[in-house]
C-alpha cells in the first residue's frame, strides 16, 4: 500500500483508477473472479471446451481466403520440431547458428525459384504487411506516392496497405476487373499519373482468377514498379512473375507447410530484382566461406533499425517469421518440383469437380467466366452471410461471404476454396446443404 501512494504521488495522480481514465468505463469490471479448481477439474474443463471447436476433418471446411487447409506430412512436422529449429529465433551469432542460417538460406533460393526473381529475404509477418512494404519499397525507388490496386483487393489487406502508407502520404487508387474478373488493362492505362509509385496485380487473383493479361502490364506502367501477389503452390504450374516482368512478388506461405491454426501465424514472402536489392526490406541470408575456405552463411543484409542508424533503414519490421519459414522448405523439399506439380493440379482439378457438382445441382459456378486455381465464386439466391450461418446447422463450413455492397458487379456470392484434403463426398455435403438451405 505504501509503495502505491509514492507511485502515485510521484506521478501526480489521486488514485490508481486515474492511470486507467482512458478507457471506456463501460470496458471496466470490478475484478476476476475465478473459482479454484484442482488439476484434474481443470484438465476436464479445459478439454470441454476444447471439444466445442471442429476441426477439418468433423466438419468439412471450404473457407480460404488467403488461408488454406493442406495435408502437412509428419517428416516436415518432425523437421521444424527440432529444438534447433523450434527454439531458435535471430540467428545473430553466425558462428553458432549454421544450421538456421542455411534453413533461411535454402528457404530464400526456394522462393526466388518459385517466383522467378533474383532474391528473396528471409520472410515476413504475412501478405498483407509484405504489400505494404512493397508499397514503401516503391516509394524509396521512384519516390511517388500513388498505389495502384485492384478493385477486388480483400479489405484486410488494403486496411493494413492503408497503415503502411500513411506516414508517408502516400494513397490508393483502385482500376477496375473486366466481365471475366481479370485485370483490365484500359482502366489501368487510365489510372496511371506521373505519380504512380506501383501497380498491384494478384494471379491468381482474390476470386481464384488465373489472369490471362499479367504479361501486358509491365509493357504499359512506365517507371511505375510492377508487383506481383501470388499463391506460392500455383507457381508450381503457372508462369513465374519474373518471367513476365514483376519487380517485387509478395505472396502468403502459410499454404506451404503450416496449419491454418485459428487464423495464424502466417509467413510474408517478399521476393525482388537485383538492382533492388538494398532498398528491400528485412533480412537477407547469403552464402560465403570461412578462414579455412569452408561453406558458411551469414547474415549479409541487415537494412533494419535494430542494426542500423534509423533514418537508414529501409523498415521498422522487427522479426521474421523464421519457424513457418522452416516448415515452408520443409515441405517443399519434402515434395520436390514433381511432387508440388502434382498437388498443385489436384488442387485445380478438385476445384473444377466442386464447380461441375455447383452446376449440376443449379448454382451459377463459378460467377466469372475464366480459369480459376482452387478458388471461385458461387452466386447465391440470398445474403451469403445467413447461408454461411445456415451451412454450419447442416455440419459444413462454407466459403466466405461476399455480397453486392462488397466489390462492384459482383452479385450475392460464396468464395469457395478446395485443396488436396476434399474428398468428393465432402462435396458432395457441401451441394446437398446448399440447395437444402437455400
Amino acid at each position: 500500500m505504501k509503495d502505491t501512494e509514492e507511485m502515485l504521488r510521484y506521478l501526480g495522480m489521486n488514485s490508481w483508477e486515474e492511470l486507467f481514465s482512458d478507457i471506456p468505463k463501460e470496458v471496466w469490471k470490478d475484478g476476476i473472479n475465478i473459482d479454484a479448481m484442482d488439476e484434474i477439474s481443470l484438465y476436464r474443463y479445459a478439454k470441454a471446451l476444447a471439444e466445442k471447436n471442429k476441426d477439418f476433418f468433423s466438419m468439412p471446411s471450404f473457407l480460404g481466403a488467403g488461408v488454406y487447409m493442406h495435408y502437412i506430412p509428419p517428416a516436415v512436422l518432425a523437421i521444424a520440431g527440432r529444438s534447433e529449429f523450434y527454439t531458435s529465433y535471430t540467428p545473430y551469432q553466425a558462428e553458432i547458428s549454421q544450421g538456421m542460417l542455411q534453413t533461411l538460406f535454402e528457404y530464400q533460393s526456394v522462393i526466388a525459384e518459385l517466383t522467378g526473381m533474383d532474391v528473396a529475404n528471409a520472410s515476413m509477418y504475412d501478405a498483407s504487411t509484405s504489400l505494404g512494404e512493397a508499397a514503401r519499397m516503391a516509394h524509396r525507388i521512384n519516390r511517388r506516392r500513388e498505389v495502384l490496386v485492384p478493385e477486388n483487393l480483400y479489405w484486410e489487406k488494403e486496411s493494413v496497405l492503408k497503415n503502411y502508407i500513411a506516414g508517408l502520404g502516400m494513397k490508393i487508387k483502385k482500376y477496375r476487373l473486366d466481365e471475366r474478373g481479370m485485370v483490365d488493362i484500359e482502366s489501368i492505362k487510365e489510372s496511371l499519373s506521373d505519380d504512380t509509385a506501383m501497380v498491384y496485380v494478384e494471379n491468381p487473383n482474390f476470386f481464384g482468377v488465373i489472369d490471362e493479361h499479367v504479361d501486358e502490364v509491365k509493357e504499359i506502367i512506365g517507371k511505375a514498379l510492377y508487383v506481383v501477389g501470388v499463391n506460392p503452390l500455383s507457381l508450381a504450374v503457372l508462369k513465374a512473375p519474373g518471367d513476365y516482368g514483376a519487380d517485387i512478388v509478395i505472396g502468403e506461405g502459410q499454404i506451404l507447410g503450416n496449419a491454418p491454426s485459428f487464423g495464424g501465424p502466417l509467413l510474408g514472402v517478399f521476393a525482388t530484382r537485383k538492382e533492388y536489392l538494398r532498398k528491400m526490406p528485412g533480412r537477407l541470408i547469403g552464402e560465403t566461406v570461412d578462414r579455412d575456405g569452408r561453406r558458411a552463411f551469414v547474415m549479409t543484409l541487415q537494412t533494419r533499425e535494430q542494426h542500423i542508424r534509423r533514418a537508414k533503414a529501409t523498415s521498422n519490421i522487427c522479426s521474421n517469421e523464421a519457424l513457418c519459414a522452416v516448415l515452408s522448405v520443409a515441405f517443399v523439399a519434402y515434395y520436390g518440383a514433381n511432387g508440388l506439380k502434382d498437388l498443385a493440379k489436384k488442387n485445380m482439378e478438385n476445384a473444377k469437380l466442386l464447380m461441375e457438382k455447383l452446376r449440376a445441382a443449379g448454382f451459377r459456378a463459378p460467377v466469372f467466366d475464366a480459369k480459376h486455381f482452387n478458388e471461385f465464386l458461387v452466386e447465391l439466391p440470398r445474403n451469403p452471410h445467413e447461408i454461411a450461418k445456415e451451412l454450419i446447422g447442416h455440419g459444413v463450413q462454407g466459403g466466405l461471404p461476399i455480397n453486392d455492397g462488397c466489390f462492384r458487379n459482383v452479385p450475392n456470392s460464396m468464395l469457395l476454396a478446395t485443396t488436396e484434403l476434399h474428398r468428393e463426398e465432402d462435396m458432395d455435403k457441401l451441394v446437398n446443404a446448399l440447395k437444402e438451405v437455400v
